[in-house]
């Protein structure tokens, strides 16, 4: 399993560097054109992706495979709706002439793309589009991709689907994005957790590490495709002792740090990394109680403590700027949502006197694991209440709080790198394994991504570079 995962990296790192820019870029669609979802507006835009076209038989079956990621890319975010191909008047489109708008019209596609894909002798694969606003009857967007094997087209695919989601929506893409998890293999007693990753749409899974520790929750850094997570793992010099460690792992490379470690009683967890990957923000139960800490990566030493409630404070995320943090506290009596200055002191409250941390959320149940959106706008967390977990979103102000999702255990919520689709863990039932979901800011498209083995606690990365 070793040498593919090594091969498989050095195929990411690579990549990159190989692709082309631009054939060139007309205009954007202009703002009406944008396809629009948001709340209670609800208006996906129809649009029309008929096969790759290609220039032999090997190009022909990899073309294929492009146009079918790059469909399901798209239908699988709220702003589009695919349409079938067999209302399609024109099949096998030369994309170097301009189609017949007439035959979209009628099939009311607002938006056209036709690709091609050709392999050269030397296996060097170059994939490009162009994108046709079709009531306009022109076109909106070029792009070409070159790559120095067809092993890596599904990477293509996906930087193809970004190009017209970011064309025709008025955000970033997210499809050439990974996330990280936890395999859980229930087969085997004790229950193994490893750490695995896998492209953003559930395909090319591999496990990143043994499963020989116990394995707990792990966090992308926010400029790299850098992990954090917690094990807990038994002592070199005593078996029967359990400790904590805190690793750092570099997915391209596969080199794991070991940041820091302590007694199993000392319990560091729920670490996060701070906007500019510089330090790690963590909660650690201490002598009975837990509170926020934030650790100088490159420094090390001794981190610095947040809070000194004696409530339980933990699950702490930063804001987009590195100003603010969120976390769960129960200094209310139930787990709520707070927030705090990332320095210290007190900070201006939405309701109420300044304080050292202002409390966001008032209702019934229990709020865990907040985390902000990468744009800042909302934070996604947890809830439970009774015998139903639900995954909900509320502004930094504590206004605007909405449910999304609702089963008997959905938890553990990320999100995309847009800041527009929310990937977590669901546990349809008591005594059922736990899935990964993904689920659109707007409560639409609830969509299951399928893994061979239970899996929990994912983290999205980062897009791709």
């Amino acid at each position: 399993m070793k040498p593919m995962i090594h091969s498989m990296r050095a195929m990411f790192g690579g990549l990159a560097a190989a692709f082309a820019i631009a054939l060139g870029c007309a205009t954007p669609a202009s703002a009406q054109d944008k396809a629009t979802v948001e709340g209670l507006i609800y208006k996906p835009m129809p649009i029309a992706i008929p096969d790759f076209g290609s220039n032999s038989g090997d190009a022909k079956s990899i073309a294929t495979q492009i146009a079918q990621v790059v469909r399901a890319d798209l239908e699988s975010s709220a702003a589009f709706r695919l349409l079938d191909q067999a209302a399609f008047v024109q099949r096998d489109l030369d994309i170097s002439l301009t189609p017949r708008f007439g035959d979209w019209t009628v099939i009311q596609a607002q938006a056209l793309v036709v690709g091609s894909v050709a392999i050269d002798g030397s296996k060097n694969m170059t994939t490009q589009f162009r994108l046709y606003d079709v009531f306009r009857n022109q076109e909106l967007f070029s792009q070409q991709y070159s790559v120095p094997t067809p092993e890596n087209w599904r990477r293509v695919a996906h930087k193809v689907a970004d190009d017209i989601y970011t064309q025709l929506t008025a955000e970033g893409g997210y499809f050439d994005s990974r996330i990280v998890f936890v395999s859980e293999d229930t087969s085997v007693s004790p229950h193994r957790r490893r750490l695995a990753i896998m492209d953003q749409d559930g395909a090319n899974i591999e496990h990143l590490i043994s499963g020989g520790d116990l394995v707990q929750t792990a966090r992308f850094s926010p400029n790299s495709q850098t992990i954090i997570y917690t094990a807990v793992v038994n002592d070199e010099k005593n078996p029967l002792i359990k400790r904590t460690r805190v690793f750092l792992y570099d997915i391209n490379s596969g080199r794991r740090e070991l940041l820091s470690e302590g007694a199993a009683s000392e319990t560091k967890f729920a670490a996060r990394f701070s906007p500019d990957g510089k330090f790690v923000v963590f909660s650690k139960a201490d002598d009975g109680n837990t509170d926020l800490y934030i650790l100088d990566i490159a420094r090390r030493g001794a981190p610095r403590r947040l809070t000194t409630s004696p409530a339980i404070d933990t699950e702490p995320s930063f804001s987009p700027d590195g100003q603010k943090i969120v976390f769960t506290s129960d200094r209310s009596g139930t787990p709520q949502l707070y927030i705090m200055n990332a320095a210290g002191g007190q900070t201006a409250c939405p309701s109420g006197p300044p304080a050292d941390a202002c409390r966001l959320t008032f209702n019934a149940g229990r709020y865990q694991t907040p985390v902000w959106s990468p744009r800042g706008d909302w934070i996604a967390f947890a809830r439970s209440e009774g015998d139903h977990w639900q995954i909900g979103v509320t502004r930094p102000d504590g206004t605007g709080e909405r449910l999304l999702t609702d089963a008997f255990l959905d938890e553990g919520p990320t999100w995309s790198p847009n800041g527009r689709v929310i990937a977590f863990a669901r546990t349809a039932a008591r005594g059922a394994g736990s899935k990964i979901w993904t689920i659109d800011f707007s409560g639409r498209n609830l969509r299951q991504l399928k893994t061979p083995n239970d899996a929990s606690d994912p983290a999205w990365s980062p897009l791709l570079k």
